[in-house]
């Protein structure tokens, strides 16, 4: 009787066994992701992680669609340029208050002010420099254009032009830490590129 109850126990135990490795072993179904109904997916060109802004360089893509080809092209760098404005303009605000922060200045809301308006300049005259680094051109079904472009601005360009025009201010020069300033501004370009 002994031998009866030991083996239907081994038999029980290599059964579990045998179900437990077989559940193991079947294959992972694999995860399909539905598209939501009614929804395309679009890809975009020069619109990849390669034309994201880094920490050595600011970039901006934008589109531009009309039914004229050179119009499309028009408001698509009109469009980067707006956008690469607006994320330097933003990076050079929080390295000048950054860096005036982090400085002994006894008139520091007047040179966080010199800052930001020079900044303001030196944008606006460092855009024309922008490069084109991906430009496409469609056209769809219904005849118009769509333009797609990628422009880009080299960080170090844009902080010897800001430190050239700051240099002509003798009252900002007096207490401008250059080598101080450009740590601050490599510091927010890092965080970018990340």
């Amino acid at each position: 009787m002994k031998n009866i109850t030991t083996f239907r126990n081994l038999a029980l135990i290599g059964l579990a066994l045998l179900t437990i490795t077989a559940i193991g072993c079947k294959k992972k179904k694999q995860i399909v992701e539905e598209k939501p109904k009614g929804e395309v997916l679009i890809n975009e060109y020069c619109s990849s992680e390669n034309f994201f802004s880094d920490k050595k360089t600011f970039r901006a893509t934008a589109t531009g669609e009309s039914m004229d080809r050179e119009t499309a092209k028009k408001k698509a760098r009109s469009n980067a340029n707006a956008e690469l404005a607006k994320t330097i303009r933003t990076t050079m605000q929080i390295v000048g208050d950054n860096y005036v922060n982090s400085t002994e200045f006894n008139n520091k809301e007047e040179v966080t002010e010199t800052f930001n308006e020079m900044a303001r300049t030196i944008i606006d005259e460092t855009l024309t420099g922008a490069i084109k680094i991906c430009d496409k051109l469609t056209q769809k079904p219904d005849g118009n254009y769509v333009s797609y472009i990628a422009i880009e601005l080299s960080g170090e360009d844009l902080v010897a032009e800001y430190h050239e025009s700051l240099s002509k201010n003798e009252r900002i020069m007096a207490e401008y830490n250059y080598e101080k300033f450009k740590e601050t501004f490599e510091a927010e370009m890092e965080k970018m590129g990340n």
